[in-house]
């Protein structure tokens, strides 16, 4: 008789909802590819094989590596932002951001005006 390989772990069911929340970020974020894996290798410093079982929904990341990936995916980030009922933090995160798209925008609406090309009162003089 061969031995069993590996350890089957026993997860209650909030812990299976916290990995496929994961899961379901990861692929939101990176999709499954070999290329998004990778991808959260290089982030986390995580092994292959971890940040697989990460996709899978059957592990989730702890500690070091659960930071790397809020630091680099912003669907991540939400996630666990919402599931530690810090919904004020994503607004003001999202507000943020807005406010820093605002910005370019109208640095390039001043670039645009600048030009002269569609300048109004050049047009009138």
């Amino acid at each position: 008789m061969l031995p069993k390989k590996g350890n089957k772990l026993h997860l209650d069911e909030e812990d299976v909802a916290f990995a496929m929340m994961i899961a379901e970020a990861l692929d939101m974020d990176l999709g499954r590819t070999h290329q998004g894996v990778k991808t959260a290798m290089r982030w986390t410093g995580a092994s292959e094989r971890s940040v697989k079982h990460w996709f899978a929904g059957s592990h989730a990341p702890r500690g070091r590596h659960l930071v790397a990936l809020m630091r680099n995916s912003n669907p991540v980030l939400t996630r666990i932002l919402v599931a530690a009922g810090r919904r004020d933090v994503l607004l003001a995160l999202e507000v943020a951001t807005l406010r820093s798209r605002l910005e370019a925008m109208l640095a390039l609406l001043d670039q645009f005006s600048i030009d002269g090309a569609h300048d109004p009162a050049r047009r009138e003089a």
